[in-house]
């Protein structure tokens, strides 16, 4: 009877084993097509890479509108990943929006965990934005009209730079607009205690269990200050933890004056922004007017 129940739970703890790697494979090729997806639907080739440090991943994409662009704002992205991950090459249709809007778009590599904690991360998107505005006559867009924008990680990356004037130094004042998609660590003690989990997965990682620095790092904590003066969050309609953080993050501008908006769009964390810049995309009339606005 023992040999058949030990057989037994071998074969289970096989078949478990074989499931979960199952499971793996499907996540990593599911992280695969995503990737190719979003390359793939890269409109064009880059046109110019600022490198604003030593490291390979200090580098701008930028990318040239088909017409007009001379004395228009840049658009500035910075991407998601966990802080951990994540490639400035996948830009999916945001410079064909961008060059449809007659506008210059770059793309910001920054380096990140381990060997960056999110403090670095900042300041690489900072020292980013400070190389952008300076090759600006290279190029002929405005230096001092940059619209600042990011997803996931990269949306609290966005609006840390664009809340603490620390990261970004001089070049501050030239962030006219930030549009930050789906983040939900504006609050980073609040969404650490909402989402235990996660927490320990990823938010622990980037930003340690000491609630000093976890506020530092907070872009609420910021708010209220200097701060760009225009902002449009955006976040997935079914994500409750990014709906209570961008309004959090927008009821704080909103106390120090500047213009905050939030809307909210139908799909999921990686739809989101992957089809953002596209006809049908669900804030796209805002996004849109907002660009329009700080373009003149």
């Amino acid at each position: 009877m023992r040999k058949i129940v030990v057989t037994a739970a071998l074969v289970a703890m096989v078949a478990g084993s074989g499931f979960a790697l199952a499971q793996q494979r499907e996540r990593e090729g599911l992280r695969e097509r995503l990737a190719r997806d979003s390359i793939a639907r890269n409109p064009g080739a880059v046109d110019a890479t600022l490198a604003y440090g030593a490291a390979d991943k200090q580098r701008v994409d930028l990318f040239r509108p088909a017409t007009g662009g001379r004395g228009q704002p840049l658009i500035l992205y910075v991407h998601g990943g966990g802080w951990s991950n994540g490639s400035h090459k996948q830009v999916a249709e945001k410079p064909a929006w961008a060059s449809r809007m007659g506008l210059w778009f770059g793309s910001i590599g920054y380096r990140y965990l381990p060997e960056a904690p999110v403090e670095t991360q900042a300041a690489d998107v900072g020292a980013a934005l400070r190389k952008a505005r300076a090759d600006a006559p290279r190029f002929g867009y405005d230096p001092d009209r940059i619209i600042l924008m990011g997803h996931s990680a990269g949306a609290h990356l966005a609006a840390l730079v664009a809340t603490d004037p620390q990261y970004a130094g001089d070049a501050f004042g030239a962030i006219r607009a930030v549009i930050p998609i789906d983040g939900a660590c504006y609050d980073v003690p609040a969404q650490i205690r909402a989402a235990p989990v996660m927490a320990k997965r990823t938010y622990i990682p980037a930003f340690g269990s000491e609630l000093a620095r976890q506020q530092a790092l907070s872009p609420v904590t910021h708010a209220g200050g200097r701060d760009a003066p225009r902002w449009l969050l955006i976040h997935v309609t079914s994500r409750a933890d990014a709906r209570m953080q961008s309004n959090a993050l927008a009821a704080a501008l909103k106390r120090s004056g500047a213009g905050a908006n939030v809307k909210a769009v139908d799909g999921n964390h990686m739809t989101v922004n992957r089809t953002f810049g596209t006809a049908n995309y669900g804030a796209q009339v805002e996004v849109d007017a907002l660009v329009r606005s700080i373009a003149g």
